[in-house]
């Protein structure tokens, strides 16, 4: 029989008879190394353990230690999945199960909901089919026998999908025991990889067929699996923690905002104490722009609809806008973006290269129409207030303008206490507009900023919007997920499309180079963010309530009362708890409700003029002079040091 050579990762080859299956060579090196198994990639590209090698090629072995075999288990166990709810529940009909970030699901059809209580039976049935340790096989057949079968299953979701994906060509099905699904894999070899114990169930919720609210209403089961017991209870923990820090929960227990249905969805009400902070931010955000350089502008919340033909706004992001405004024989939108109203203030004059760079910020409402099936809390809303900058830049400055404000972002992203970031430079796609030449200087710019500031990135090869290249720079948070705040991007589209000009050394008119920045993202989703980075309990700079004066006895009260008049003169944000209750009870409740520090006072505090200092945290800091505090109180809150302890 004809062979074949196999070059292994090491450069080392071996000979195999042609049609040698991965499993094969996997043993061939060890025993050890076929019981981990999960896939191979054969020349680079994925493939079943089991498949054939026909030819001369290069092969890896995937293990759980390869960062695509996570992927890879997850995808079978969805498959599982479906075996589990198809075997429970035959009536149901199977959509799709694919992998996503931290998991998987699978959509069905079936007329009874599913409960919460369901739960646990699917997750016994997949660990029972599991245990069977059926192969799992991948037959590739035409289209048309595919659509045979899953017609015979009464399966019509597949029906429709073989009939859109196949076109008539050939196909993929994957077959356990009695369960068939059509998927191009790759897949684990057998159900038995996957352990008892592994993976989890974790909600249901309703989907429409293809992502389409005019399509049939689904039931979608989420799930997530790892390797290991201990990495799925890990993980399990981290989801209950990021269960207690939900910012729509804390929102509501510490009265921050809401969401009034008289009002409509994703329209955020903004309470006093969300509105301080949201304020505390304002004012932090406004001075540090003054500092480097930028001017403030404040735009309309419509502009006519000419406006954003021009921009082309209404050819690509009109679904996205809400629905025009007749008045006057005119017609008015409200705005999505700011940028064409920056756009139109550099056009209200004739610009000359002395005046540039322009440096315009502003904190502008805008308005987007999401669907109300994707909206969620403050990170997905309708209305928003985005932190926007546009910089207008001869291409000389251009290089030194981005080093500029990433290196601003950096500053104003650890002022809120966050350390790690990571970031990714979009290139030109294959649709765009402007100059190769611009294309390449701009990105060669965002790649030595990043540089120059130590910032790390990854490459996203034509990811760049069709106007121009960007960065992206995430965060991360307390839970170690990953946040994108902010970007920074070029547009060579509105520049051309409103004929931007500036007269250069040259006496000439030059097109000056546009740079939309952002750095928080919007305030609504960069508070949600911060309520479960600091589970509501805000450092001392930004918590709405910083001070609660809290006296033993009526007696007391007078001296709190002065005390709490010093501190609301001195800029502080207080309160008091004057009522007749147990000091230990007013301590419990102003740490339920994250304040930062608590201020008692009683016979020995009036007498030497003190406080007896308490924290949220439950710490006992004794007692202090209010000098001696108000000293400690202030030099935290210039620091906008992070931990109060």
């Amino acid at each position: 029989m004809e062979e074949i050579k196999v070059t292994l990762p090491d450069g080392s080859v071996m000979d195999f008879k042609k049609g040698v299956s991965g499993e094969e060579v996997a043993k061939a090196i060890s025993e050890r190394l076929l019981k981990d198994a999960v896939a191979m990639k054969v020349d680079g590209i994925l493939k079943d353990i089991a498949s054939p090698l026909n030819e001369d090629c290069s092969i890896e072995i995937l293990t759980s230690k390869n960062k695509e075999s996570l992927e890879i288990y997850r995808h079978s166990t969805a498959h599982l999945l479906a075996n589990a709810v198809k075997e429970l529940f035959p009536e149901t009909k199977i959509a799709i199960g694919p992998v996503i970030e931290d998991g998987f699901y699978y959509d069905f059809d079936r007329e009874t909901p599913f409960t919460p209580e369901d739960l646990p039976a699917i997750e016994q049935k997949m660990a029972e089919i599991a245990k069977r340790g059926n192969p799992i096989e991948r037959q590739d057949v035409s289209s048309e026998e595919a659509i045979r079968l899953f017609k015979g299953e009464d399966e019509p979701y597949k029906v429709e999908l073989v009939t859109e994906k196949g076109q008539g060509g050939m196909v993929s099905i994957y077959k356990q025991g009695n369960f068939t699904d059509f998927c191009r894999g790759p897949h684990l070899s057998s159900t038995s990889k996957i352990k008892e114990g592994t993976f989890k169930l974790l909600s249901i919720a309703g989907a429409y067929w293809k992502g389409d609210e005019k399509n049939k209403m689904l039931q979608r089961i989420y799930g997530t699996s790892f390797f290991t017991k201990k990495e799925l209870d890990e993980h399990l923990k981290k989801l209950e923690e990021a269960r207690l820090r939900d910012h729509r929960k804390l929102g509501k227990e510490l009265d921050l905002f809401s969401v009034a249905d008289e009002i409509g969805g994703g329209l955020i009400l903004w309470h006093p104490k969300g509105a301080i902070v949201r304020k505390t931010i304002e004012d932090f955000w406004r001075e540090e722009h003054i500092k480097n350089g930028y001017e403030f502008v404040f735009t309309p919340h419509i502009g006519r609809s000419t406006l954003w033909e021009t921009s082309g706004h209404l050819d690509f992001y009109k679904e996205n806008m809400y629905p025009r405004m007749e008045m006057e024989n005119q017609t008015f939108y409200a705005k999505p973006m700011n940028c064409p109203f920056h756009v139109m203030i550099y056009k209200s004059k004739h610009r000359s290269y002395r005046e540039l760079p322009l440096r315009w910020a502003e904190l502008g409402t805008v308005y987007r129409y999401e669907k109300s099936g994707v909206l969620h809390g403050l990170m997905r809303v309708r209305g928003f207030t985005q932190d926007d900058a546009h910089l207008f830049v001869p291409q000389d400055d251009m290089e030194k303008e981005v080093v500029s404000v990433i290196n601003f972002t950096i500053h104003i992203l650890k002022s809120f206490g966050f350390t790690e970031f990571s970031s990714f430079i979009a290139t030109k796609p294959e649709k765009s507009v402007g100059e190769e030449e611009r294309w390449n200087a701009a990105t060669d710019a965002l790649k030595r900023a990043a540089e120059s500031v130590d910032l790390l990135y990854e490459m996203d090869e034509g990811g760049g919007a069709f106007y121009g290249p960007k960065i992206d720079i995430k965060i991360k948070d307390a839970l170690g997920r990953s946040w994108q705040l902010s970007t920074v991007q070029f547009d060579f589209n509105l520049p051309e499309k409103f004929n931007l000009e500036y007269i250069g050394k040259d006496n000439k008119p030059h097109t000056p180079y546009m740079i939309h920045r952002a750095l928080l993202g919007s305030l609504e989703r960069f508070f949600g963010i911060l309520i479960e980075n600091f589970a509501g309990a805000f450092p001392l700079w930004l918590a709405p309530e910083q001070v609660r004066v809290m006296s033993i006895a009526d007696r007391h009260i007078p001296y709190c009362e002065k005390l709490l008049a010093e501190f609301k003169e001195k800029g502080i944000r207080c309160s008091s708890d004057f009522r007749p209750e147990k000091i230990n009870y007013k301590i419990r409740e102003a740490q339920l409700e994250k304040v930062p520090y608590m201020l008692i006072s009683g016979d020995r505090e009036i007498e030497n003029e003190s406080v007896s200092v308490r924290t949220r945290s439950g710490g006992d800091r004794g007692s202090k002079k209010v000098v001696e505090f108000l000293d400690e109180f202030f030099k935290k809150v210039k620091s906008k040091e992070i931990k109060l302890d």
